[in-house]
């Protein structure tokens, strides 16, 4: 189920993103007068395909969906009409056709704003940056950072959640790594800045997901009293008698402290019996419950048909609902738009300089995983996950490789500079050093991803 739902949301985002990307250059080149011969989402055999419109433009679905293309009337690959002829794109200005190429990264960015701005109108979730535990000795410790401060900034730049901590650091010390001033407030609600001095922190701590660690901090979370809330008539928690606000004290004689423990303890035992003691109305009361056998892909799970009690004011304390007004989310969108490519832009130049690992770039089997929980996780995460995507598929295609959007680009600027085009010769040995590099990046990136997978 969790394969399908990945591949299902894969294949959604690269289309959406694909045809997003493909529409930016058709809507241009048809502007500027271009004859558009097809616009094809996805490669290889034509899955669904259908005429329209005046030029009578093929629209075409095909099966293999990484990527796309619009093909324009161009003398350089095929017999023109004479009547056509003002209408092919090598016939155009060399500023026209700059506006073409560029018109589809630019697309990809408009598109990552638009998902932004519907992201932070409905609302996106995460785990406020609350200090848990801190590691004596650590550079957390050196800070003065203590269990229960909460971080609102990083230099300057608002951060409320651990995510866009770690993004804040990163964009922080791309540069060079230093000193970095956070905000923070004490559970008295006093605010005060604190030094984490990252000098000796190697950037993949950051971009590798090792941050906690190499500072080290426990993220707070929340704890969840063992109190029993909902309770699903029929299930085994109900055949036992449990009732709402029974608190768990014990099971088979091992102290239950935390509602996180009892969900192990149960999921630890299916089919056997469990004897409890709870707490009702002030009184110790003995329960004997047999979690029933639940299958799951990853093996047989205890469950006994019962939700936490209400803890609205728990959670509120450790979780934000990052949540704006109309115009307020647009600003917000735009800005994180920004701040996403801006950093994307910054760790590719880093790998360039090889002070970043390699291990950063991700794949198609990367991608689906991350299509797949976010898509699991809400509309919110999903739209956060193609705004992501989006944007780096903007950088990616405006790299001066050619082949891409970017290499096209750097021709262009080249026959501006010069006043004519490269020679044919020269554009065929481009071509193939384009493609030599691309087919290199995409081993490398299918590479970290069968890594990643087999651990």
């Amino acid at each position: 189920m969790e394969f399908l739902q990945s591949a299902l949301a894969f294949v959604v985002a690269i289309g959406v993103l694909v045809t997003v990307h493909e529409y930016g250059h058709f809507w241009v080149a048809r502007r500027a007068g271009v004859k558009v011969l097809r616009f094809s989402v996805g490669f290889g055999r034509p899955l669904l395909s259908w005429r329209r419109g005046p030029d009578r433009t093929e629209y075409v679905l095909a099966a293999i969906p990484l990527g796309g293309y619009v093909k324009m009337l161009d003398e350089r690959e095929g017999a023109v009409a004479a009547e056509d002829l003002p209408r092919a794109f090598n016939r155009q200005s060399v500023g026209a056709r700059i506006a073409i190429v560029l018109a589809g990264p630019t697309a990809n960015f408009l598109f990552a704003v638009l998902a932004y701005w519907v992201m932070f109108l409905l609302g996106v979730g995460g785990l406020r940056a609350i200090v848990g535990e801190v590691a004596p000795q650590s550079l957390a410790d050196r800070a003065g950072l203590s269990p229960e401060f909460a971080i609102v900034e990083v230099d300057g730049r608002p951060a409320r959640t651990w995510e866009g901590v770690v993004q804040a650091l990163i964009a922080s010390t791309l540069d060079e790594p230093g000193p970095v001033r956070l905000t923070v407030v004490d559970p008295s609600g006093v605010e005060s800045s604190r030094m984490l001095d990252l000098s000796d922190l190697v950037l993949d701590d950051l971009t590798q997901g090792q941050f906690f660690d190499a500072v080290g901090i426990e993220p707070a979370r929340p704890s969840i009293p063992p109190v029993i809330g909902e309770v699903t008539s029929g299930e085994p928690a109900e055949r036992a008698g449990l009732r709402r606000g029974d608190r768990v004290l014990s099971a088979n004689g091992k102290a239950i402290p935390d509602w996180d423990a009892w969900v192990a303890f149960v999921r630890a035992h299916p089919g056997e019996r469990i004897d409890l003691v709870i707490e009702r109305e002030g009184a110790k009361v003995g329960v004997a419950l047999v979690p029933a056998r639940l299958e799951t892909d990853d093996g047989v799970i205890g469950r006994i048909g019962a939700a936490p009690y209400p803890v609205d004011m728990v959670l509120d304390r450790y979780y934000v609902d990052e949540r704006y007004p109309f115009a307020q989310a647009a600003g917000r969108a735009v800005a994180k738009t920004y701040e996403i490519a801006a950093l994307t832009l910054g760790v590719f130049w880093k790998m360039l300089q090889l002070e970043v690992s390699v291990k950063n770039l991700s794949g198609p089997i990367s991608i689906a995983q991350y299509a797949g929980y976010s898509a699991g996780s809400g509309i919110a995460r999903f739209l956060e996950f193609l705004a992501i995507v989006s944007v780096s598929l903007g950088i990616l295609n405006l790299l001066p490789i050619p082949v891409l959007d970017g290499g096209h680009l750097l021709y262009y600027l080249v026959e501006f500079v010069k006043g004519g085009p490269l020679s044919e010769q020269s554009q065929l040995i481009g071509q193939q050093v384009g493609i030599a590099l691309l087919i290199g990046l995409m081993s490398l990136a299918f590479y970290n991803d069968l890594a990643r997978l087999l651990g």
